[in-house]
């Protein structure tokens, strides 16, 4: 059996039970349970912990929601509403700006809040917010002329590449933040260590040119470098399908969709 889920057992829009104790709503206890994941992490959180902070009895929390898998499950869904989506209903937009501007929106979510992304893999991800995401990406990446059975697949490769990148994104900021240093402070520290071992010294060294032509002053900028190139390599992978289809597959080219042209700023990978 799959998981179950509170969007598919219809207690997503359960408001309350008759006797419910005052001062309470879903909205509230969603709203302070991302507030607690994002302060203390998904291992601290508890059921407990969400009553102290609303000052009510762990009981009075289930007059609202039956589990606690339904509460992650519903904050899962808000975060996943802070997205900012483009409209997509009448077509216009280019559709490689639209899927930099998503793949963006959801990087920056799961640095945001790292526990969606174990969440993310732990649920149906079916809710409403989740839904709307799914239907954008999916509209903007139809419009880049791939034929049907290669659009999932073009979704897979841009989105896990984000997940992933996210995800090992927000671990990194919670090593710095666990190490009481800035992220800049945090990276040189680790990079002196590494070279003072003769072993990791030396592969250090091999790579040292593409350290430094990966550019950045900051870890923020070498990250965001090494983001934005990745994903222009995805985007243009998909041009190339567009472009080139395999054989029997009939052109779907169209005139719309031509590679843009290189920009000659952009940085090399690492």
């Amino acid at each position: 059996m799959a998981r179950a889920s509170v969007w598919l057992e219809g207690k997503a829009r359960k408001g309350g039970r008759g006797g419910q104790p005052s001062g309470l709503d879903r909205d509230r206890i969603t709203s302070v349970t991302v507030r607690l994941l994002d302060a203390d992490g998904l291992d601290k959180f508890s059921m407990r912990r969400l009553a102290a902070e609303l000052n009510v009895t762990a009981m009075s929390v289930y007059w609202y929601v039956d589990t606690k898998d339904d509460l992650l499950e519903l904050a899962l869904d808000a975060a996943f509403g802070e997205l900012r989506l483009p409209d997509t209903e009448d077509g216009d937009g280019d559709w490689r700006d639209q899927l930099r501007a998503l793949a963006t929106e959801y990087r920056a979510l799961l640095v945001r809040h790292p526990w969606l992304s174990p969440l993310a893999g732990r649920y149906l991800n079916i809710g409403p917010h989740s839904l709307a995401f799914s239907r954008v990406v999916q509209q903007v990446v139809r419009r880049a002329g791939l034929p049907a059975h290669g659009v999932t697949g073009a979704i897979s490769a841009v989105f896990q590449f984000v997940y992933g990148y996210g995800t090992v994104e927000s671990h990194f900021a919670a090593r710095v933040a666990a190490a009481g240093m800035t992220a800049d402070e945090y990276f040189n520290s680790a990079m002196d260590a590494v070279t003072e071992v003769p072993a990791t010294a030396r592969i250090i060294e091999e790579s040292r040119d593409l350290m430094a032509a990966r550019g950045g002053d900051t870890v923020a900028e070498m990250l965001d470098r090494d983001f934005t190139f990745a994903l222009d390599l995805l985007i243009a992978g998909i041009e190339a399908k567009v472009q080139r289809p395999e054989r029997g597959a009939g052109n779907c080219a169209t005139s719309h969709d031509a590679p843009a042209p290189a920009d000659e700023d952009a940085p090399p990978s690492s």
